[in-house]
């Protein structure tokens, strides 16, 4: 069965290989939320050194 009403895909300007996948975008939104928490913890920790070492 094919549902798509796209018959040419000649200038689409994005893909989209994942939005019928639930289990990669959850995977994709894991790997986003922990790098954004990771930043922001590395930063806190590289913040709270700078700020000892001068004191």
């Amino acid at each position: 069965m094919n549902a798509s009403p796209i018959t040419n895909w000649e200038g689409a300007q994005a893909y989209f290989m994942f939005a019928d996948n639930p289990t990669m975008l959850t995977v994709i939104l894991g790997l986003a939320v922990t790098v954004t928490v990771g930043t922001i913890i590395a930063s806190y920790k590289h913040e709270q050194q700078t700020y000892i070492d001068y004191q």
